[in-house]
Order: C-alpha cells, then structure tokens, then sequence
C-alpha cells in the first residue's frame, strides 16, 4: 500500500491513496482525513485503506484521479517526533579518521540518535531554502520509517511490529554551522533545517523480500545536477536495524503514532558505490588527497533521491529539489 498527501485542506493536508505505478490515487475522507489519523487509528483504518488500495490495482475505486506528484505535500506534513540515527558505521569511521580520531567500541552497541526537527516536512518538489551558501549546504538521502503508538521499554522483536510505513528523506545539513554548535556540546540547531520527505510511505509488505530483519536491502540513488552522485546499499554495513532504532528511542519513553525515525546518511564501506552526502564524498577526498576537492551545494543546484525495485520501477517516487537563496 501507497500513502501521500495533498496540499489542500489545512497543514496536515489531505490523506490519498496511490496506486503502484504512482499514476492514480483516491482521497480516503471517509477513513482518515490526514495521515496523521490514520495511523492513530492505525489497526481499524490500515485494512479499509488496503481494500481502497487493491480497488485502485483493479482500477474500480470511486473517485479515482491521476496523480501529479507537483502538487503533493510531505507524506506526514508535520508529525509529533522525528529521530534520527546515523547507523552507517563506514560513514562515521571515514568522519573521525580523516580528522585523526577513531570510533569509540561504544559506538558498535549504542546506536548514535539525535532529536531532529518535526514542526514541519518539504514537500517532495519543495525548494531547499538557505540564507547563505556559506554555510555549507548539504543534502543526506536517508531511509525512514513511521511507527504506531510505541510502548516504552519494548524490545527490538517487539519494535519491529509497530513499524508501519517506510520511505526516504532527504535530511538537509548545513556543514559549516555545525562544528560550533556540536562545540557548544548540546547538539544540532541551527544546522538542521526542515528536511523532505519521499512523495509516499508504503507498507513493509510492499517491499517484498527487500524488507527483512528490519532492513531495507536495495540501493538508494541520488543525483546532482543531473549527474549520478551515489547508488549505497541500504542493506549493507547498516549497523543498527530499524526495529533497533526504534527500541532505542522507546527506552526511556513511549512513542506516539506517527514518530519518524530516520537511519542516518546511507554509505558502504565500498566507496566506489558512491555518496549520500557531500560530506561524505569530500572525507573521501581528504583522506585520499589529504584535502576535499568537491564543494558543498549552491544556489540553483539540483538534487534527486529515489529507491527502484528489482525491475527499475520508482518504489517511493522520487525527491527533487532545487536550492534557492531566502527572499528578504
């Protein structure tokens, strides 16, 4: 099953249905108006939208309209909590080595999670607006996952059931503010702006044997201007499954429905599949080099994050983005 949202009725938007293809979708106001809903109902409103969903594979749902992705919202326009982890090790360990620094054994048992921004989501053909290039603008194409009402205090095996939707984001960073808030030792601000959600969340079932042990396993492919930038395996060198994650946030506290958790900038320890991120792709070049070669993004630049399935199809659609200097 496929979910996104309109822009249209009030800032959570409007809950449809799409079909497969992501060609046709249906708005489901008599199940849940938002997303939000749905998934705070989420046991009573996930087999009603499955059977709207099968309706639009047969092509017989009421209501039906072609999709035009141009005027979707953020699945979740906004939702109560977004974590975010960093669970690709290689990319870390590239991090701390070409500073001259090693990754602490800890950082092998304790997932690294920080409490990101959720006040509001990107649309998926949203502008990344930053109000200087100076200040590093990068992007992080991610995978994602959205949970149900999360006890406190559960196990990783029980985690893993309350993961309902998955899909990509794209977490924007801004580089060079973050050395001195993170020296300020209270964490990120400033440099985590709103980040972009994929046009639709699916369900793990609609993965197929891509989705196991709590892992996406297929590459995640981001473009540049057009060019390819990087094709990591999600499923390779992800230290932390997302039913992990999830644990890991609820140790101390329940979560709500509709808590994102975010797996952190997907990279390989095989380079040669390329970046997720600039930052990632500049440690690269330093440790190669003994300097960065690559900038950061700029005004007018173009970026595109999306996920196929084995025969090429878009499974999330795709996240693109231009970066656009603020209007004052």
């Amino acid at each position: 099953m496929k979910l996104a949202t309109l822009k249209e009725g009030g800032r959570d938007g409007t809950l449809i249905v799409v079909n497969r293809a992501m060609t046709r979708a249906v708005k489901v106001a008599q199940i849940a108006a938002t997303l939000q809903q749905a998934l705070e109902d989420w046991q009573r409103a996930a087999p009603e939208l499955a059977a709207v969903y099968e309706a639009l594979q047969a092509d017989t749902a009421e209501g039906a309209f072609d999709l035009d992705v141009d005027v979707l919202a953020s699945p979740l326009p906004r939702a109560y909590e977004f974590v975010d982890g960093s669970a690709y090790l290689p990319h870390v360990a590239r991090v701390r080595r070409a500073r001259g620094a090693e990754v602490p054994e800890s950082f092998y048992t304790d997932p690294l999670m920080y409490q990101a921004t959720s006040a509001g989501f990107l649309g998926p053909r949203d502008p990344v607006i930053v109000p200087s290039e100076e200040f590093g603008i990068d992007l992080e194409a991610e995978v994602l996952v959205v949970t149900d009402d999360v006890p406190m205090a559960v196990t990783p095996e029980q985690a893993a059931g309350h993961i309902q939707l998955i899909g990509l984001v794209n977490d924007v960073s801004l580089r060079n503010l973050i050395p001195g808030e993170l020296a300020k030792g209270f964490g990120f601000l400033q440099s985590k702006p709103r980040s972009a959600l994929s046009p639709v969340l699916v369900t793990p079932d609609e993965l197929g044997d891509a989705w196991r042990d709590s892992k996406l396993h297929l590459p995640l492919l981001t473009h540049i201007n057009g060019e390819w930038f990087g094709a990591p395996e999600a499923g390779v060198d992800m230290q932390f499954s997302f039913a992990e994650l999830v644990a890991h946030v609820a140790r101390t506290r329940p979560l709500i429905a509709g808590t994102l958790v975010g797996s952190g900038t997907v990279a390989n320890e095989d380079t040669g599949k390329g970046a997720s991120c600039f930052a990632e792709k500049r440690t690269v070049e330093t440790l190669a080099t003994g300097k960065p070669v690559t900038p950061f993004m700029s005004f007018g630049d173009r970026l595109r994050i999306e996920m196929l399935d084995a025969e090429g199809n878009s499974i999330f659609g795709a996240i693109e983005q231009v970066i656009a200097p603020l209007k004052r």
